[in-house]
């Protein structure tokens, strides 16, 4: 019979064992945290990924909506303007049924023997150039401008004579009023 001598020792041989299964663990917890850090890291980049895609909703709808205030803001200036312009147009329109009345006052005014050589008006404001024969005219003319409806108290401001002729140059200047009936009696024509 032979005698098995066991050459090395067998604490060598467990240590071994030991050791390889130590770095065998170590290389599979490296690996295995890698495998988890990679999986964490593509958790947030895939979260990160749709944050921004949620950003990018966000900014277009921001820009579309600052497109749609700034054109509601140039509709509401143009509502804006077009009712300045409207008001502007009911004002013409009922001037002009004023100034119908203003000269169906000045003509029915008139006083024989007395001519209008000029009229004109600006705003509220009428000058009158008109000719007569005699001052009795005159005062007779400025009387019924005063007594008329929509016209103020005329004011004289020059009296001239020509040499050559009997005839009186006058000039006044009536400031037109506003009657509230005048503006209701052009509504009810229309």
């Amino acid at each position: 019979m032979s005698i098995m001598i066991n050459l090395l020792p067998w604490r060598e041989v467990r240590r071994e064992k030991l050791t390889r299964r130590f770095y065998t663990l170590l290389v599979l917890a490296l690996l295995l945290g890698a495998a988890l850090g990679g999986a964490i890291a593509f958790y947030y980049y895939a979260e990160l990924e749709a944050q921004q895609q949620r950003n990018d909703f966000i900014r277009q709808q921001v820009i579309q909506l600052d497109a749609d205030i700034r054109r509601v803001s140039e509709f509401k200036a143009d509502a804006d303007e077009l009712s300045k312009r409207l008001a502007s147009f009911q004002n013409l329109q009922n001037a002009r049924g004023a100034t119908v009345a203003v000269f169906n006052d000045i003509s029915a005014s008139m006083v024989d023997g007395v001519v209008y050589q000029r009229l004109s008006r600006s705003a509220q404001l009428l000058s009158v150039t008109a000719e007569a024969g005699t001052d009795r005219q005159v005062s007779e003319q400025l009387r019924r401008i005063a007594d008329a409806q929509r016209l103020g108290t005329p004011s004289l401001s020059e009296v001239e004579r020509e040499t050559d002729s009997t005839r009186r140059l006058f000039r006044f200047e009536v400031r037109q009023t506003e009657v509230e009936s005048s503006n209701e009696e052009v509504k009810d024509e229309d």
